[in-house]
């Protein structure tokens, strides 16, 4: 119980540098770790994979991806910010969610014919890489991006720890073109769960929004925030 405590309470710290083991076991030496891990790590095993021969273009995909945490992504946009296709945009985002440095969120469609379909967001396994890609280890309560970091902190580890209890749980993202949005959503065993997350608990009185809990009648939701995150991962 200890040890569950101790780690609810450095939550703030494994949003800024991560959950690698180098760093979970040399506290006060988390920047330097981090550093070496996304020069080496990043720039050298994966741009030895699949032929990439734009290293320069990977660092920069990484950094605009790690800039849109918690946004939709465009590979058109990315590819026009960075001069590439789409096509091999989309081909270095693979390799990337391969190497498990990114995982993509898939945008949910059913029943409404307005709901956005074939979006996507992309999300970071470990934030202290993230952070490492855009040069960012300020402190969380200094941060512009607590509330992206939360969300693919709160994202990221549910995905962990359904993969680790063997969970059947499909899991996406849900907007609608008027710009309605569920940060997640979850379904298990025919049950339909929808989450949002709010690392700012002063925001965090949040409604389901109306169009979602018509079309989706018996689905839960639910607004996570520190108090909560607990039950949240530990479901």
């Amino acid at each position: 119980m200890d040890d569950l405590l101790d780690e609810l309470r450095m939550i703030p710290h494994r949003m800024v540098y991560g959950y690698y083991p180098e760093v979970v076991c040399h506290p006060g030496e988390e920047k330097t770790i981090l550093k070496e891990l996304s020069d080496s790590y990043l720039y050298k095993d994966i741009l030895s994979l699949d032929s990439i021969n734009k290293p320069d273009k990977l660092s920069r995909l990484l950094k605009a991806l790690a800039l849109q945490i918690g946004s939709q992504v465009s590979y058109n946009e990315i590819g026009n910010l960075i001069s590439l296709d789409s096509k091999t945009v989309e081909r270095y985002i693979d390799i990337l969610e391969k190497s498990y440095i990114v995982f993509r969120l898939g945008s949910f469609s059913r029943n409404l014919r307005k709901e956005l379909k074939a979006s996507r967001k992309i999300y970071f396994w470990d934030l202290g890489i993230r952070n490492a890609v855009i040069g960012n280890m300020a402190q969380i309560e200094n941060r512009t991006d607590a509330g992206e970091l939360w969300e693919n902190f709160a994202i990221a580890e549910r995905l962990k720890q359904n993969a680790y209890h063997g969970s059947f749980a499909q899991s996406w993202f849900w907007r609608t073109q008027q710009q309605k949005e569920i940060d997640y959503l979850e379904e298990e065993d025919g049950v339909l769960s929808a989450f949002e997350f709010k690392w700012n608990e002063h925001k965090a009185k949040v409604k389901c929004p109306e169009a979602f809990s018509v079309a989706y009648p018996g689905s839960q939701f639910t607004v996570i925030t520190r108090q909560n995150i607990e039950e949240f991962l530990l479901h």
